[in-house]
């Protein structure tokens, strides 16, 4: 719902909302916030609360630190682990210089403008999001060990299953923000587990998965564990994957192929970006997470994978991003690729429909492979013309230097 500034301070007055947190990410999509109380929210809205930049990866220096966040009234939500009396509610918020001008490094407007070219040429993009993540102990000081929470696996049952009531309560709390959640199960992996929703417009999409990873953590918290989104935490054990359902609309029934075809061309120049640490790469190549260039039908092992499905259903799924990627950053690149195939008719290669990790060599020939390593990745993101033209310069430096 669409709610206006003075609807929202409206509310924080009715409610008995003591404390507000203004929201917003740095740019590897790690939460922030600041808390104000009621009494600020005004100025909020009218000129920003300011923020020290410079204490914010890849915010930048000393020189320049002054930012200022501005609420966005459409995301207002309940913390629901928080008090009744004396609520806290959240609100995402964009990011500006004094003078007004947007910040270049703010990915949630990064993407806003994506989905305005979208829009532009007559295009729209949903994502859904399948975010996977193990469940750890703690240990006597109530630090994180890695050992997994049980020992289960793919959608076991309890008793094996000891996971399912984090999961679920994980659900019921994003339901009370205002969160669909589709499906959740154990995973294949001691203590993993997934959490799917259905798909939503991009920056809904984006939001929520920022958002979820925040529930998650705190829910496991509360419950005495620790939830680890890092993409291969245990040796030997499945990694944990951010698998990206991607459906468009807008044009004829070869948009979506076309877009796929986009996103296989410059999905080498935008690995960095989806995978943005050196595990990531450990992950990639084993356990269903894709390691070449292809895609098929219903088969896991591809990099995009078409599931069975028919009318609002039909979407394609991305296997290779992880949850170290910043989904703001991740959704609007692959916006800007799908946008590129659609306008200029960039046709996906011939479907590969062998199971590519008992594949012969005969098989695999000609395939190509995402980078090998984070270096590689960062070499063909700073030579792409294509990421150079959709960021700012001084961000795709950012993080090919770290």
């Amino acid at each position: 719902m669409k709610y206006t500034p003075q609807e929202v301070m409206q509310y924080i007055q009715e409610e008995d909302v003591k404390f507000i947190r203004l929201a917003f990410c740095d740019v590897h999509g790690t939460p922030k916030n600041i808390s104000i109380m009621p009494h600020e929210l005004e100025r909020a809205f009218k000129y920003g609360i300011a923020i020290d930049a410079s204490a914010i990866a890849g915010f930048g220096d000393e020189v320049h630190s002054d930012l200022f966040l501005h609420p966005d009234p459409a995301t207002i939500t309940v913390l629901p682990w928080r008090p009744e009396h004396g609520r806290v509610v959240r609100m995402l918020c964009s990011i500006s210089h004094l003078d007004g001008t947007p910040f270049a490094h703010d990915t949630r407007s990064i993407l806003k403008q994506a989905i305005a070219d979208a829009a532009k040429a007559g295009h729209s993009f949903s994502f859904g999001s399948e975010l996977e993540f193990y469940l750890f102990k703690l240990d006597e000081s109530g630090e994180p060990t890695t050992i997994p929470y049980d020992q289960a696996s793919y959608m076991d049952v309890a008793p094996e299953d000891k996971c399912e009531n984090v999961r679920r309560e994980v659900c019921l709390a994003l339901e009370r923000m205002g969160i669909q959640p589709e499906s959740s199960h154990h995973e294949e992996g001691p203590g993993q587990n997934e959490i799917d929703f259905r798909y939503s417009d991009a920056l809904s999409a984006a939001d929520n998965a920022v958002t979820f990873c925040t529930v998650v953590k705190t829910i496991a918290a509360r419950n005495g564990l620790h939830a680890d989104f890092s993409p291969k935490p245990i040796s030997g054990k499945p990694g944990s994957g951010f698998h990206i359902n991607i459906s468009v609309k807008g044009g004829d029934d070869s948009v979506m192929h076309r877009t796929m075809g986009g996103i296989l061309k410059h999905i080498p120049e935008m690995t960095l970006f989806l995978n943005p640490t050196e595990p990531s790469y450990q992950r990639l190549g084993a356990n269903k997470a894709p390691k070449y260039i292809s895609w098929s039908s219903d088969n896991r092992s591809q990099l995009i994978r078409v599931p069975a499905a028919d009318g609002e259903y039909r979407r394609f799924e991305l296997r290779s991003p992880d949850c170290t990627a910043n989904p703001y950053l991740a959704f609007a690149l692959l916006i800007w690729a799908g946008l590129d195939g659609i306008q200029n008719n960039i046709a996906p290669p011939e479907k590969s429909n062998v199971n590519l990790y008992t594949a012969s060599p005969k098989d695999l020939w000609g395939l190509e492979t995402l980078p090998l390593n984070r270096n590689a990745a960062a070499k063909t993101a700073l030579s792409s013309d294509f990421v150079q033209a959709h960021l700012p310069q001084s961000l795709i430096e950012y993080f090919c230097e770290r």
